[in-house]
């Protein structure tokens, strides 16, 4: 069933108001496809060049970067200070809970800013006190 209106549209092939293939530009053929041999060869002559340079900047440290690892890490040692603590005064220390904390005191430190590093180490001494408390520190 066909319902047509006072609007018809046109053919699907049919050309359009602004002109098809006659108005000046080639027709469409299927055929025929571009040569493509310079440009891929140029292609990946650059590609590994902008990898290199993407993996060169990823690889540069940058100093705020590094201060906001730090303090991270000092977060995170004082969030799972709290956490002991909770789990301390009801009687239920997880195994769990000290492994974490052992394995972010034993972490890598880097000394770039003395007021950071001084504040994390407090942190740390505090952390390495409740180990000992609770047997699981081993010097």
């Amino acid at each position: 069933m066909k319902i047509e209106g006072p609007y018809r549209r046109p053919a699907v092939g049919g050309k359009s108001a602004a002109g098809g293939a006659g108005a000046g530009r080639p027709a469409f053929t299927i055929g025929e496809a571009p040569v493509a041999g310079r440009a891929d060869s140029v292609y990946a002559a650059n590609a590994p060049t902008e990898i290199d340079a993407i993996l060169a900047l990823q690889a540069v440290d940058d100093p705020l970067q590094g201060r906001r690892k730090r303090i991270r890490r000092g977060h995170a040692l004082l969030d799972n200070l709290e956490a002991l603590k909770l789990e301390v005064l009801t009687g239920t220390v997880s195994e769990a809970r000290l492994d974490r904390l052992l394995f972010l005191v034993r972490q890598a430190k880097v000394r770039e800013a003395p007021e950071l590093d001084d504040l994390i180490e407090e942190i740390e001494l505090r952390v390495l006190v409740e180990l000992a408390k609770l047997g699981r520190y081993v010097s």
